[in-house]
């Protein structure tokens, strides 16, 4: 913000005295202001005046040579109103034309597209511009693009894929039953696992204040380390209490483990938050190891609405939506902010960055190391999948569906 300013304050007297100036007076203006402004100070003047770096590289030395030898006569001549060497697309009408035709997106996806298949670099667009006839470099290629209003951009993952014709009425259906439990009371958490981590010294996404030049080291190849293995973060957060857990497992992610880390939740938080609870709904993506068509997973609901001893029902996301889910951007974008830059050296260390992981809305997260092994490739035959006491709702079964305790006690209102 201070360099912004700084700049602006450039670009500020520049204009009030360009006119004032000559050619020269211009130049070694800029030069000061170069020097005066410190470490990077050329690119800064450059960008609060347009003047070439060249230029004020000129009067750079212009000014060491005058201070050197004040008696001297004053160095670099004056030229003319309009001399010098005109600006490329001036020299070269056909330039900006060629440049627009090589980089517009309407003709990416054209075979004949000379840079179709390479990487759009200045150095690339340069040389297949002087090879069609417009001598230029990457230098003078950056600026015409950046004043066509071109700038470098990543991806922005925004495309879901093809929408489910259910897609809305599905939202329409869990805002509503989230509403309609949170209404009376009863508890609500959104679940899914985080990405997998590598444990050891290895590099993770992101940057924390050290003392220059002393970064953490850490390894050049990402090969897991077979004694420190990895760790499976899967979450369970409170939509109404703004709370969160998450079971670290160290083996695999299945749907056992999905519904152990629930079962934990609800002991340890849940139950205490929700005292005199009676249901639980249970808002999930379609895939993974909770995902709709899941058997196992269905099984291991039976086993958790046993354990409760209360019916457990689940609304899961229609496909492709799984960034709409609620634990995504309430809690585990903040887990990742919070260890963002910092190697995953340990479990230990990876249960105690995401239970200090805290917001200022009040989010509070518990976690724990989940040590149980949960095979994979586990078979559920039809008769375990018949013997789950499984009721599904009206609209769209497959996503909506309840699982009541084998003995149930209580008298589910869904």
């Amino acid at each position: 913000m201070q360099d912004a300013t700084v700049i602006q304050g450039i670009a500020s007297r520049y204009a009030s005295l360009s006119t004032l100036m000559d050619e020269r007076m211009r130049r070694q203006w800029a030069a000061a202001e170069a020097r005066s402004y410190g470490w990077g100070g050329i690119r800064a003047v450059s960008r609060a005046t347009g003047l070439s770096p060249n230029t004020i590289s000129k009067g750079l030395v212009e000014l060491e040579t005058h201070e050197a030898n004040p008696s001297a006569p004053r160095s670099g001549r004056l030229r003319k109103p309009g001399a010098g060497r005109q600006r490329a697309c001036v020299a070269d009408p056909g330039l900006a034309a060629a440049l627009e035709r090589l980089v517009d997106p309407v003709t990416r996806g054209d075979p004949q597209s000379p840079l179709r298949w390479t990487c759009k670099s200045t150095t690339q667009l340069a040389r297949e511009l002087t090879r069609q006839g417009h001598p230029v470099s990457p230098r003078t290629v950056g600026r015409l693009l950046k004043a066509s209003g071109y700038s470098l951009q990543g991806n922005r993952k925004t495309k879901e894929g093809a929408d489910h014709p259910d897609r809305n009425a599905q939202f329409e259906h869990i805002n509503g039953t989230v509403a309609d439990f949170q209404k009376r009371g009863q508890p609500v958490i959104s679940v899914d696992t985080k990405k997998k981590e590598l444990v050891g010294q290895f590099r993770n996404g992101g940057r924390e204040w050290h003392r220059k030049r002393e970064p953490i080291e850490v390894r050049v190849h990402d090969f897991m380390d077979k004694e420190l293995g990895k760790a499976i973060p899967y979450g369970v957060y409170d939509l109404t209490a703004n709370q969160g857990w998450v079971s670290v497992g160290i083996d695999h992610d299945t749907a056992r483990f999905a519904a152990e880390a629930i079962y934990r939740w609800w002991k340890k938080m849940g139950s205490r938050r929700h005292r005199g609870a009676r249901e639980l709904l249970i808002t999930a993506d379609g895939g993974g190891s909770n995902g709709s068509r899941c058997r196992l997973w269905k099984v291991a609901l039976q086993g958790l609405a046993d354990r409760l001893e209360m019916p457990v029902h689940v609304c899961h996301f229609p496909p492709g939506t799984s960034k709409w889910n609620k634990i995504e951007h309430r809690m585990f974008c903040h887990i990742t902010q919070n260890w963002r830059g910092r190697p995953l050296l340990s479990h230990e260390v990876i249960v105690s960055l995401i239970a200090n992981t805290t917001t200022a809305q009040g989010l509070q997260i518990h976690a724990e190391l989940d040590t149980s092994n949960y095979p994979t490739g586990v078979k559920v035959s039809d008769e375990e999948l018949a013997a789950v006491n499984l009721r599904q709702a009206n609209f769209h079964g497959d996503w909506n569906y309840s699982v009541l305790p084998s003995r149930p006690k209580k008298k589910s209102t869904y």
